[in-house]
């Protein structure tokens, strides 16, 4: 092994395993180092003191994760719930019922999602508002321009220009948007809402479709995989925080270096999220040399708080999986019954269940008593049979700056695969890529490209396939090359016009 290419990952997450996998499979000598006391970072999940389990919010898996879906299936691992239905609800009660879409005659995009989700209140003159903002769906295609052009607005513009009505955007857009870019629409890149939305809800009837871990990613996927990668040859070292790297004169990395440890390499991929890198950048002098890496310091991240209760009694909880909107403006939450979804709680006395806040700032300050009485509070106003309950155990995390924060015109500061290294590569969630996915998926991509960097570069194995997102339909393929056209002509238009 010593005479093969020497790898080194920095980040044990969806990115930084993906690529390790599939570099130990070409034969590399690959070493992935990981901060934390295990490999999954944020995903993975561990015991308390008392033996049970929890994690850093619940993690959901859907419909369009092809690539997740094809490693799970390498892997012979059956990790998922079957396809579960989701609920919505506000302080006045149930807002919204999801079917399973995919179970129901397909209709056009985004008829289906329209037609066949159950809103309770929302009047259907306020949900036909939604119908301009698909001029803006068609013209963001994901290109590098369609980022520029939208990113510099926040959501709320976005909205407000297409004329979404009021209630539509309170009641349905922004809750989309606390709980999938974690930040309410004020703070939200335009670029970045588009994106998200198409990705998860617009672009085919079955997207929005979702199954969850039968307990936490770390116990039945990342625990299997990491022992796949370490027979396959590779080397997975926990507690190694990456301080910087060491440069030779022809501009390459040629090593990774945490604390007094360094670790050579022909090639270096980084797959650690904003706060991560940004740490790192703030310890290394070779990273800081390179504006791209210095502007990496305007990026944001946002706070996430997870909890979960056991209570002394069942809870009857109509559907598994649920947002809440309208009890904080700022800040989107979920709850989640484990016993439904987690083959741990299935045979338990009480109900367990899971509640995670997005943009939970406000907070993180409070101490667990006060956080639970809140918890409390709040689920009772959705589901009253809460309020009847005791609590007999808890637990409260708390995740600052835990997920990537769109901000908008935060693009610009984004990085890509390649950067001025002609070595080193990036991955994660937050990294450009043309490829269409978002969340675990575009994290699990991005590794995947990464590697395929790797060894395209050092030229000793064969480029890992990436499947590609589902092709647009038909009738938004014709609309967009349209609309691509009917540009080109005004432009050009216009330039004749200045020049004449």
């Amino acid at each position: 092994m010593s005479g093969n290419p020497k790898v080194v990952v920095v980040g044990a997450g969806w990115a930084g395993l993906g690529a390790t996998y599939q570099l130990a499979k070409q034969g590399y000598d690959v070493t992935l180092l990981e901060a934390g006391a295990q490999a999954g970072g944020l995903v993975s999940g561990w015991k308390t003191a008392g033996g049970k389990s929890v994690e850093a919010g619940i993690h959901g898996f859907w419909y369009p994760y092809r690539n997740i879906f094809s490693l799970v299936k390498e892997l012979e691992l059956d990790p998922f719930t079957p396809w579960t239905r989701s609920a919505q609800y506000s302080p006045a009660g149930l807002e919204v019922e999801s079917p399973i879409f995919q179970e129901l005659p397909r209709l056009p995009a985004p008829l289906g999602t329209l037609a066949y989700t159950k809103f309770k209140r929302l009047p259907l003159s306020d949900r036909l508002s939604a119908l301009p903002l698909m001029y803006a769906v068609v013209d963001f295609d994901n290109s590098d321009q369609a980022w520029k052009q939208y990113d510099g607005m926040t959501a709320r513009e976005l909205f407000r220009q297409y004329g979404v009505s009021e209630r539509l955007y309170r009641e349905s857009f922004e809750p989309m948007l606390l709980v999938g870019l974690f930040a309410p629409g004020e703070q939200c890149s335009a670029a970045a809402a588009l994106g998200m939305l198409y990705y998860f809800i617009l672009a085919h009837q079955a997207d929005f479709d979702v199954v969850w871990c039968r307990g936490t990613v770390g116990e039945k996927i990342f625990k299997p995989w990491c022992d796949r990668i370490t027979g396959l040859g590779g080397k997975i070292l926990t507690d190694r925080r990456v301080s910087d790297v060491s440069v030779d004169v022809s501009g390459k990395v040629n090593a990774v270096i945490c604390g007094d440890e360094s670790f050579e390499a022909d090639a270096v991929i980084f797959a650690v999220g904003i706060s991560g890198i940004q740490k790192i950048v703030t310890t290394s002098p070779a990273l800081q040399k390179r504006r791209e890496f210095r502007n990496l310091m305007n990026l944001g991240a946002v706070d996430v708080l997870a909890v979960r209760l056991w209570c002394d009694r069942k809870i009857n909880i109509p559907r598994p999986s649920n947002a809440c909107f309208g009890f904080d403006k700022t800040t989107g939450w979920t709850f989640f019954d484990l016993n439904a979804l987690h083959d741990e709680f299935a045979d338990a006395s009480g109900s367990v269940i899971e509640v995670d806040f997005y943009h939970a700032n406000q907070f993180l300050p409070l101490d667990n008593q006060e956080i639970i009485q809140i918890v409390q509070e709040y689920l009772t106003t959705c589901i009253p049979e809460f309020g009847n309950a005791q609590i007999i155990d808890s637990s409260v995390i708390r995740l600052p700056r835990a997920v990537t924060h769109f901000a908008p015109g935060s693009y610009q500061y984004l990085l890509r695969s390649i950067t001025s290294f002609p070595n080193l590569y990036m991955s994660g969630d937050w990294v450009i890529t043309n490829h269409g996915s978002w969340s675990q998926e575009k994290a699990y991509v991005t590794g995947l490209e990464a590697a395929n960097l790797v060894i395209q570069q050092l030229g000793q194995g064969h480029m890992t396939q990436i499947l590609p997102i589902e092709s647009d339909e038909t009738h938004i393929e014709l609309a967009r090359s349209l609309n691509q056209s009917f540009k080109s002509l005004v432009k050009s238009f216009i330039h004749n016009l200045q020049n004449s």
